[in-house]
């Protein structure tokens, strides 16, 4: 039987660890699958007893388009990275090819974010873009998490002031962003990652039903748009 060198011993016990770690690793992602799936099986179970305030939810973004006006989105962190991922998917395309529609992310303009902040504190960098871009009929969406944030909260009341709609998407917890919200989608469960997960599935939802029910009004084939009275009739708006 050979003899290895220390060196060629050395590449042998190397190579072990790596694969005992690679095993090691590969647990870790199993279980964090498992236990994802389970979690994410659960929080969306929940969600479907929101059923009606994402619908209502639904009916405003659609109607606040097709009627001509604009949706400025706002959030922080995470969050704001939603907004822009929102404001992309219907400025852009989601799953259709169709009109643009006017979708603006507050949190994009880095020298206008940072003059305000500068000049006039971090809680007026959202409110003072909506005095700037809002208009009557317009729709203001804030994803927040905790819904504390003071600069969502700021916003919200000036985009009341103007007489815009003010949609909050936020955690399980009542919040002050919540409660000045005109409709309000509230996520179950205090994980703010799994919160976080569920506003992009919300998102997503959303740039659906708007694409789906924009593109038919374009091409002629929605003229009754009966979509909001239908839910009228139901007692759901």
């Amino acid at each position: 039987m050979g003899t290895y060198s220390h060196k060629e011993q050395d590449v042998f016990e190397q190579a072990a660890a790596s694969a005992s770690h690679a095993m090691d690793y590969q647990q870790t992602v199993l279980y964090e699958l498992s236990h994802r799936r389970a979690r994410f099986d659960f929080v969306l179970s929940q969600l479907m007893v929101q059923a009606k305030p994402l619908t209502n939810v639904a009916v405003q973004l659609v109607e606040t388009l097709h009627r001509g006006h604009k949706v400025l989105i706002a959030g922080n962190g995470g969050s704001a990275a939603q907004a822009q991922h929102f404001a992309a998917e219907l400025v852009g395309r989601f799953k259709r090819e169709r009109m643009p529609y006017p979708v603006l992310a507050l949190t994009t303009d880095t020298a206008t974010l940072t003059a305000l902040a500068n000049d006039y504190g971090y809680a007026s960098v959202f409110a003072r873009q909506i005095r700037a871009f809002g208009q009557s009929g317009d729709l203001f969406i804030a994803f927040s998490t905790s819904g504390e944030s003071e600069n969502l909260v700021q916003a919200a009341e000036v985009a009341h002031e103007g007489l815009l709609e003010v949609v909050a998407l936020t955690g399980s917890r009542s919040s002050r962003l919540g409660r000045l919200a005109d409709l309000a989608i509230r996520v179950p469960g205090d994980d703010t990652a799994e919160t976080q997960e569920m506003h992009l599935v919300i998102t997503h939802i959303l740039c659906d039903i708007a694409e789906q029910r924009l593109a038919a009004s374009e091409s002629g084939k929605d003229d009754a748009w009966n979509f909001s009275a239908a839910l009228q009739e139901r007692g759901w708006s």
